[in-house]
């Protein structure tokens, strides 16, 4: 392929990435794929990186479709743009600014801030690497009209985004999301639009922030008498390289917690994340370093959290000595038993109290939650449609919990997204109950599953990079609506329910269309397919329920019927 054959849109915004305007280094990478990587250099300039489930996130490198300070300044002064239009010239703009542990997060931050700051918004930028859900916080606190964190959460090292929050203090959705793209593809020649702020209208936050936001999180525990029993109880900590260091060990040692280990080549940040392949906690690879040192102390409770402290994982430390994993989902139905018990004992359940949860989470939750006579409602996969339906009244009186299985939890509302600061307080909390119990979180995991059945999820994904892998994951879901299957792995398909098309969750709230798929059979199973709103990937989903026969014997079961669901849906 030669240059002159690209699609002549790529062309202009290569031709336009030469100019003058464009440093130096970016010019040169920009000539180097023209010289050497042409299928590069049509990836890179194919179009302008979009808002997904999770914001703007990609690869870090020259380009409109790549995440660097171009990019990144011109999503920022449409942005900008956007708020003006919202909120009017007359009104003072405040914009919170955090970023995570990654690669050129602090020098991107920067950027945003001081984007933001020439155009005449006050921002409020976090003092080193802070945690995701802080920022959101932070915005709530503030009172800002936004919220900005660089982060691409637990993608691997290359990568880098960009998340918007609005004043709820929730990931931005419509209408937002679309105005903010429709006036940044007003923003012309960003590459020259830099100017020095004004003094003062960036202003760092200290350490203030930090201690309302731990304050806060102990509020909302609640057995401390526990904690104070099993003070000594061993625990270990890992923030893969990311935010979470910053936070956690202070917040367990609050708490009174006396016997927390931090893995100590996984404490400081680091954006090349040295000690592991991927830093995601739902990655086993990823904790062999805290199951490690948890064989060394005889931690009770090993906890990890990815680079911004977002999502959670957990192994418990079994009566054999072995480490069980916790998978997103036995998470979310352990912390959801554990709020509603602790506030039914207390006599604090709202009325009308409901349990948030996505599309693809484990439906153990919604008959647990029937037992304690609370509703549960079902929202798009993204966190931020858990805090969208928070924000809409009278709902944020109501909220009780949120769950997705991709290990992500929310209690309360002080926060609009998954909180696995917050994570980390409940579950070691709640370790500390069940010991004062004599028993462990598996051990009572064991024993809602003799009441409610045993419940086994699990979840495939296809990478599929490029053009040609964008055009295999849409021929995939088109397949799977064309065809819609009659019988899956033995099992009779008995609706289909395709988000595509309108549908209503338990409030009578019409759900946004979505590239979404569910099929549902007559033995309770659930599968459901989606395109990565963030990666260059297909999901498939399978979630199984049966009678309780044990540990071993029920993982077995559930496990090959899961496999045989997997397979067959992903073979349409």
């Amino acid at each position: 392929m030669e240059f002159n054959q690209l699609p002549v849109e790529v062309r202009a915004r290569v031709k336009e990435w030469l100019a003058f305007e464009y440093d130096p280094r970016t010019r040169e990478e920009v000539q180097w794929l023209i010289d050497n990587d042409l299928e590069g250099l049509q990836e890179a300039f194919r179009c302008d990186m979009a808002f997904g489930t999770g914001g703007l996130r990609g690869l870090m490198g020259a380009g409109s479709n790549r995440v660097n300070i171009y990019t990144l300044r011109r999503v920022t002064l449409g942005l900008a743009s956007y708020l003006r239009s919202i909120y009017g010239e007359a009104q003072e703009l405040r914009v919170a600014i955090a970023y995570d542990s990654r690669n050129n997060s602090q020098k991107f931050a920067q950027e945003v801030a001081n984007t933001l700051a020439v155009n005449g918004v006050r921002v409020y930028l976090m003092r080193g690497e802070r945690p995701t859900p802080q920022l959101s916080f932070t915005v709530r606190v503030m009172r800002c009209q936004a919220g900005v964190v660089i982060t691409a959460s637990h993608n691997p090292k290359e990568y880098n985004g960009y998340k918007v929050y609005w004043a709820d203090g929730g990931q931005v959705v419509a209408p937002h999301d679309a105005g903010i793209m429709a006036a940044v593809a007003t923003v012309k020649n960003e590459a020259n639009s830099k100017r020095v702020p004004a003094e003062g209208q960036v202003i760092t936050l200290g350490p203030g922030i930090d201690e309302a936001y731990l304050n806060t999180i102990l509020q909302g525990l609640h057995h401390p008498e526990c904690v104070r029993a099993q003070a000594k109880m061993p625990i270990v900590y890992t923030p893969i390289h990311g935010t979470g260091g910053a936070l956690v060990p202070q917040l367990l040692k609050r708490m009174g917690f006396a016997n927390v280990q931090v893995v100590p080549k996984q404490r400081d940040p680091d954006g090349n994340f040295p000690t592991v392949q991927s830093p995601n906690p739902e990655d086993p690879d990823a904790m062999n370093l805290a199951l490690q040192l948890a064989n060394q102390t005889k931690a009770v409770l090993v906890m990890g959290t990815d680079p911004d402290a977002d999502r959670l994982g957990a192994y418990v430390r079994r009566p054999d000595g072995e480490y069980e994993r916790l998978n997103g989902n036995q998470i979310a139905v352990l912390l959801a038993y554990y709020t509603l018990k602790s506030l039914k004992e207390k006599g604090k359940l709202p009325k009308k109290g409901q349990i948030v949860r996505t599309v693809v989470t484990t439906r153990m939750l919604d008959a647990l939650a029937a037992t304690y006579r609370v509703g549960v409602v079902e929202v798009l996969t993204g966190f931020k449609y858990i805090a969208h339906w928070i924000q809409a009244e009278p709902n944020a009186n109501r909220f009780i919990f949120g769950a997705e299985e991709s290990h992500g939890y929310l209690a309360g509302t002080a926060v609009r997204d998954k909180d696995a600061v917050q994570g980390c307080g409940l579950l070691s909390e709640m370790a500390a109950w069940c010991c004062e119990r004599g028993q462990d979180l598996v051990g009572l995991l064991e024993e809602l599953y003799s009441t409610y059945g045993y419940w086994r999820e699990e979840q495939r994904s296809l990478v599929l990079e490029g053009e040609a892998g964008r055009e295999e994951i849409a021929q995939r879901m088109k397949r799977l609506r064309e065809k819609r299957p009659t019988a899956l792995a033995g099992e009779k398909v008995v609706r289909v329910v395709d988000y595509l098309e309108n549908e209503v969750n338990a409030d009578g709230v019409l759900i946004p269309q979505s590239d979404v798929l569910q099929i549902f059979t007559d033995a309770g199973s659930l599968i459901t397919a989606r395109p990565s709103g963030t990666e260059p990937k297909i999901k498939y989903y399978v979630g199984v329920q049966c009678a309780y026969q044990g540990w071993e014997a029920s993982q077995a079961a559930g496990g090959k019927r899961c496999q045989a669901l997997l397979e067959a849906v992903m073979g349409v």
